[in-house]
């Protein structure tokens, strides 16, 4: 961070408490659960917690927050940690929840040799109407009176798996009165008769998230506990645990803003459903809010560092408009992602005063004013976009091809269009069209000037692809909630690209001219088959708010 760069009030937070000797050293965590991807709402919290770590001289633990057997999956472990990697972080160590299964274990007994813990034999649907609401204090279960030697009793023989799944639960005792609902004796145990990924059968009882969360961060020496705002209202319940149990550290809770985007639904729950209804192709459908999806959409993890960085931290809850996101991804390949010309929708153009059967290579920068180029065929047969040829000219501001106007090709010559042949329905198949072989870009008398350029690209070496566009996933309703687009992706099939695409590989990302960013997409491209997704369109209006 630059000296002159305002700091976050977690960052300030832990300045201080560094100079005021609180700490003498900095340990964070980030505790995903593996029940499925991660999403951009999650580079947001890794690169709060990893940053912290690096610009404070510390460290932070990847934690997989394993409790809940029936959710998790060794796939989801597997994809977190390719995630972090591809954001570009290291962890000081992997761990995981049910590392702790012991210690919570003990911890529970704990709490109930000192009568601040009970088993309970309350169904849900009872635990929940005893609960009370916040206008009512709740009531007490009536087994909340079991002494410790019967509450030991029963939690033993629930760990035993004498119990069926939902009879009895573990619930801490604390205060059913409590304007705060999470004190109002939360279940800090209840029965799950299934087998964990990691530790098999051994257990039948799994501890709760509010449970587990504090004890894996005193036990881990976490100084500082950084979570989102939903969590304010537990931080009192995570300080009655740590302080309970009598753990040794003595970790604390803050809590941040979780970032909202606008046309962007991040809940790994709904998320989960689209894949599941086959809605999209998997997690890492390039439409995909997920960083798998955007990894293959063509998004670079410097642009979502980048954009972590400018949206700041706050506590204050507000939704970020999801152009700035793609603005950063646009600033990155300008600056990084060679060009080259691709046409997608591809109409005809033959030069009839061009020779047949010869072919000439041109010269085309790889980077604007950069120091490497490529050559690229020219010959009497191209193509050129179809939206670029009107037969008739619409106004004086259009300023692309029709019958009797003149162009400028890329890196080629001025060419003007004679006539046009068409099929039988009407529709026009080819422009025929003439050159002038003095106006060769670079040339002599290259400065005639006229107001269009085209790209285009050479018939018989076109690099055939197909190419997807994208529109945003979800589309925002009437009411403010969000529905699956219907109309998210455009899949075009016959896209023409030049050849020097030949020698790019998988993940590689290039300006198409005129066009926007692509990238090549790494599954479902083969040996004869090149796919390319579009990761974000040339320009956009929203970068002149960010140069203001």
């Amino acid at each position: 961070m630059a000296e002159n760069e305002s700091k976050n009030f977690i960052e300030e937070i832990v300045e201080r408490d560094l100079a005021d000797g609180k700490v003498d050293h900095v340990v964070t965590r980030f505790p995903p659960e593996p029940n499925g991807y991660l999403h951009l709402g999650h580079a947001k919290a890794i690169c709060l917690n990893f940053g912290l770590a690096e610009e404070f001289g510390g460290k932070c633990n990847l934690r997989f927050d394993d409790t809940n057997p029936v959710k998790e999956d060794a796939e989801y472990i597997k994809a977190i940690k390719r995630d972090i990697e591809w954001l570009g972080f290291e962890w000081a160590a992997e761990v995981y929840g049910s590392d702790y299964f012991d210690f919570m274990y003990e911890c529970a007994e704990r709490l109930i040799e000192k009568g601040l813990a009970y088993v309970d034999d309350l169904t849900p649907e009872q635990m929940r109407e005893y609960r009370g609401t916040l206008t009512e204090p709740g009531r007490e279960s009536p087994y909340r009176g079991r002494t410790p030697g019967e509450n030991m009793d029963l939690f033993r023989r629930m760990k035993a798996g004498e119990f069926e799944d939902g009879t009895k639960v573990l619930r801490a005792k604390i205060d059913m009165a409590s304007p705060n609902l999470n004190l109002r004796d939360p279940a800090i145990y209840r029965i799950v008769k299934a087998p964990h990924h990691r530790t098999g059968e051994k257990w039948v009882i799994y501890p709760m998230y509010d449970f587990a969360h504090p004890l894996e961060d005193a036990y881990e020496g976490v100084t500082h506990s950084v979570c989102t705002m939903e969590f304010e209202d537990h931080r009192p319940l995570y300080d009655w645990f740590v302080e309970n149990c009598e753990c040794k550290n003595v970790p604390h809770q803050y809590e941040f803003a979780r970032l909202n985007l606008t046309h962007t639904v991040m809940s790994k729950r709904y998320l989960k459903k689209l894949v599941d209804d086959g809605v999209v192709s998997g997690w890492d459908d390039p439409r995909m809010p997920t960083l798998s999806g955007v990894r293959r959409r063509g998004y670079t993890p410097a642009a979502i560092r980048d954009f972590c960085d400018r949206i700041g931290v706050a506590k204050a809850v507000s939704e970020v408009d999801v152009r700035l996101l793609e603005y950063c991804v646009r600033e990155d390949l300008n600056a990084n992602a060679p060009r080259v010309m691709g046409v997608l929708r591809p109409l005809k153009l033959t030069i009839e005063n061009y020779p047949e059967g010869k072919t000439e290579m041109l010269t085309a920068e790889d980077m604007p004013g950069g120091e490497t180029v490529h050559e690229v065929p020219f010959s009497r047969h191209l193509y050129i976009e179809q939206d670029d040829f009107l037969e008739v000219k619409p106004n004086n501001k259009y300023f692309r091809l029709y019958v009797g106007g003149e162009v400028r090709l890329k890196n080629a010559y001025i060419i003007k269009c004679e006539r046009v042949v068409k099929d039988g329905d009407g529709n026009i198949t080819e422009v025929i069209c003439t050159y002038d072989k003095t106006t060769k870009s670079g040339g002599e008398n290259s400065g005639r000037k006229v107001k269009g350029t085209l790209h285009w690209v050479e018939r018989d070496t076109a690099v055939r692809a197909q190419v997807r566009l994208f529109d945003y996933l979800f589309t925002e309703l009437e009411d403010g909630t969000c529905a699956a687009n219907p109309g998210s992706l455009t899949v075009l099939h016959d896209a023409v690209i030049e050849p020097h695409i030949k020698n790019a590989g998988k993940g590689d990302r290039f300006q198409f001219m005129r066009q926007g960013y692509f990238c090549i997409d790494t599954e479902d491209t083969t040996e004869n088959r090149l796919v390319f997704n579009q990761i974000v369109s040339l320009k956009d209006s929203f970068a002149k708010t960010m140069n203001k």
